[in-house]
């Protein structure tokens, strides 16, 4: 097994494309053929790295629109 994770480690997909497939994966409409592509190329450290960033991003603007709407409630 630790040599599976070795092997998926050293894969050579650049970070951007991990990030456009992560990015279309939190909206939930990718193909069964992009998935199946992705799962096979991409760099799983790049993915969970990734992930961390989208969320991190998501909650950031999620805390921005909510600070816009509460200050538009309260003046």
């Amino acid at each position: 097994m630790t040599e599976d994770l070795k092997q998926a480690s050293q894969r050579k997909v650049s970070f951007g494309a991990t990030m456009k497939a992560v990015f279309w994966s939190f909206f939930g409409v990718r193909k069964k053929s992009d998935y199946e592509s992705d799962a096979s190329r991409l760099n799983p450290i790049h993915v969970l790295v990734a992930g961390v960033i989208g969320a991190a991003i998501f909650v950031g603007a999620l805390v921005v629109i909510v600070k816009l709407v509460v200050a538009q409630a309260a003046g």
